[in-house]
């Protein structure tokens, strides 16, 4: 299932003329973990007690490994990217101490031998592993109340995340106790209208709204964490049952546990909730009128990949569109047969000749049962349709 490294006795521990074991001997798919012969337990020895009292700060938790991951793989690749963004804060040397695989689950515990350096693992998030995106995530046992105290529990933000992939401020960031879990979104919601509604409490040191990796659309909700975290509390209370179309927000601390707003804040949360009944009106469906209306909830991918079965449908949509007005162009992103990720499957965009045959076909589609599910229609954005966005 897994193992574990071995504890290696002091030298005094051992018989006159006696030596330390080998532990490539004991262990020889663990290596390299450092350096052959620089490994010295006098070092660590007095330290038993400081390490177990914060491993649960030091532990990180990788989940969906694929099947040829191992010990030795999973800590030579993290020692390589931690050591490549500059997340090796603890001085010369690997920063992985320990790795344990559950092979049956797919997942594996890395011990950092620092807790400055698995807060910085947490910006690894959907970093490829043999090409398979990983989470990079804090384990089951983690305490944020406990870690503070230990350790910075956040990325450093000089990370240079580009040099493995990846992109600050898109998961980096969105650990600890001030984790704000958004659910209830809209799917049409793109990601700067979320952004916008969230930073009417200030700005955003995280924010990622969680998309669908076949087809790139929202799965309707977020998370983020605040640069100032004295609003979080603020904005969890606000935003927390809003109504936004059909949908009711769901706004609270990702681990629970957050405590009321305070008196002396109530001014700011009442001026907060103004905002948001501002920002909401905004975001309604039927907000901002435009030539081209989207519809979402309509197609699904597997619909889309059949040449006949394609054709049939976007006949269909230029009768059942064209009854509005003096329908342009209709537009219905395929799947990649390649199985790349294509911005906007499962959306159909109408472009109309005005303004007023959008409208109509917005109000006449909006609700309307295709295949069981209710459409929801909204208008879309002429310059991102013209310029083939398809995401927003």
């Amino acid at each position: 299932m897994g193992s574990t490294f071995p504890v290696i006795p002091t030298p005094s521990q051992l018989p006159p003329g006696s030596s330390l074991p080998s532990i490539g001997g004991m262990f020889p798919n663990i290596l390299p973990f450092g350096v052959a012969g620089q490994f010295n337990p006098l070092v660590i020895q007095p330290q038993a007690m400081t390490q177990q009292a914060t491993r649960h700060a030091r532990r990180v938790y990788v989940g969906g490994l694929p099947p040829s991951a191992n010990e030795q793989t999973v800590a030579v690749y993290f020692n390589q990217v931690m050591a490549a963004i500059g997340g090796n804060t603890a001085g010369p040397g690997d920063a992985v101490l320990n790795v344990y695989i559950n092979h049956d689950k797919k997942f594996a515990f890395v011990e950092m031998r620092s807790v400055e350096e698995a807060s910085n693992a947490m910006a690894l998030d959907g970093i490829l592993f043999e090409g398979a995106p990983v989470k990079v995530r804090r384990p089951t046992d983690y305490n944020p109340s406990l870690a503070a105290a230990l350790g910075p529990s956040q990325p450093s933000p000089n990370l240079n995340l580009a040099a493995v992939g990846l992109t600050a401020g898109s998961a980096g960031g969105l650990e600890g106790p001030d984790r704000i879990f958004v659910g209830g979104l809209p799917y049409y919601f793109t990601e700067a209208q979320v952004r916008e509604l969230l930073e009417s409490f200030g700005p955003l040191r995280g924010f990622d709204l969680v998309k669908d990796r076949e087809t790139g659309n929202s799965k309707g909700y977020a998370f983020c964490v605040y640069q100032d975290l004295t609003v979080t509390d603020i904005a969890c209370a606000a935003l927390n049952g809003i109504k936004m179309g059909d949908k009711t927000l769901t706004v609270r601390r990702a681990n629970q546990g957050g405590s009321q707003p305070r008196p002396e804040q109530e001014n700011i949360l009442l001026q907060a909730q103004q905002q948001v009944q501002l920002q909401k009106l905004v975001y309604q469906v039927g907000a901002i009128p435009t030539k081209v209306v989207c519809l979402t909830q309509v197609v699904s991918a597997d619909e889309l990949k059949d040449d006949e079965e394609y054709e049939d449908i976007m006949e269909d949509m230029r009768l059942e569109a064209g009854k509005y007005g003096n329908l342009v162009r209709v537009v219905i992103p395929r799947p990649d047969p390649s199985g790349q990720p294509v911005a906007g499957v499962g959306k159909v965009f109408l472009e109309y000749a005005d303004i007023d045959g959008a409208t109509k076909a917005k109000t006449a589609l909006h609700g309307r049962k295709f295949g069981g599910n209710p459409v929801v229609a909204v208008c879309y954005a002429e310059d991102k349709f013209a310029n083939g966005e398809y995401d927003g």
